[in-house]
């Protein structure tokens, strides 16, 4: 068997060549498209709920936002491991799903279940884009000798978010901390009443401009 496949090769040279040429290119363009990843993602479905009340301790943290929300959490369809973490103005829950369950489905599920959670008034959580648990976390400190921490705010809101989230592969950017900029105006009501205006009419104009 393996002469005969010899002959037929010394005897269809142009036919061999033309063949394994082909296989050749083949091979350049399936290596060039073939995700090639060094640590495979075999975790299972899984979603992160982070919320942010600045200005309050962990302890508060976990009796009025994680306990809240992770028993708002409970008996989620295909729900497997619940956990979290409360530090200084955040609280980070992380919800482990089987791995027979649709991902976007479990998110559906747990985004639902928000309203279900009694939380204090302002505090909104969010759910963290959809990624795997295995992909690197880089953390970042923003620091400067000649730059305000409102200014070096203001740099990672509106300049390294955007640049890295533009980044293919990056799934989010969250800041945290930092003093956020604001812009204050002082009302003079007797000038109110010489223009004749109200305060309604300042905050709408204050609107339209900005």
């Amino acid at each position: 068997m393996i002469h005969r496949i010899i002959q037929m090769a010394l005897r269809q040279r142009f036919l061999v060549l033309a063949v394994g040429l082909a296989v050749l290119v083949a091979g350049g363009l399936a290596f060039r498209d073939l995700p090639v990843d060094a640590y495979p993602d075999l975790s299972p479905p899984t979603v992160e709920v982070i919320t942010q009340w600045p200005g309050h301790a962990s302890e508060e943290i976990e009796r009025l936002i994680a306990i809240p929300l992770e028993t708002a959490f409970n008996g989620a369809p295909g729900l497997t491991v619940q956990r979290s973490i409360s530090l200084y103005g955040l609280s980070d829950v992380t919800l482990v799903f089987g791995y027979d369950t649709n991902p976007y489905f479990d998110r559906d599920q747990i985004f639902q279940r928000f309203a279900d959670a009694t939380l204090p008034a302002g505090v909104t959580p969010t759910m963290a884009p959809l990624f795997s648990p295995s992909g690197l976390i880089y953390r970042y400190v923003i620091d400067s000798p000649d730059r305000s921490p409102d200014e070096l705010k203001v740099i990672q809101d509106w300049t390294l978010f955007r640049r890295y989230k533009s980044i293919p592969g990056i799934a989010d950017d969250s800041g945290l901390g930092g003093e956020t900029r604001q812009y204050q105006v002082i009302l003079d009501p007797s000038l109110l009443n010489t223009y004749h205006l109200g305060v309604a009419d300042v905050v709408t104009a204050l609107g339209n401009n900005n």
